[in-house]
């Protein structure tokens, strides 16, 4: 369930890191290898009328683990994007509500 969406992140870097970060992340969330998605979402980052670069995120969308597994996961996602050469990455969460979230037309 867990899914990775990452902008301003080269989808090659993501290539590169996607089978050992799944291989982590599976290892300390105990769920299956095909509940996890990774997307590269690509956007134009727009400051004062002018394109620029701007900086490299990533969003989990998942149900909520906790805060020490959360903090975990952030931190593994940091790791392999920084040997991927992104100095600085911010991680953020979204965070479903199993009501709200529906597969084939049943909540969970």
């Amino acid at each position: 369930m867990p899914q990775i969406k990452a902008r301003n992140i080269k989808p090659e870097s993501l290539c590169n890191i996607s089978k050992n970060l799944i291989d982590e992340l599976q290892c300390l969330l105990d769920c299956p290898r095909d509940y996890f998605t990774i997307e590269v979402i690509h956007s134009t980052f727009i400051d004062d009328g002018k394109i620029t670069n701007g900086y490299p995120y990533v969003e989990i969308s998942w149900f909520d683990r906790g805060q020490e597994i959360q903090d975990k996961v952030a931190k593994i996602i940091t790791s392999h994007l920084q040997k991927e050469g992104y100095k600085n990455v911010d991680v953020f969460f979204t965070l479903f509500e199993k009501n709200c979230y529906y597969e084939n037309g049943e909540h969970f």
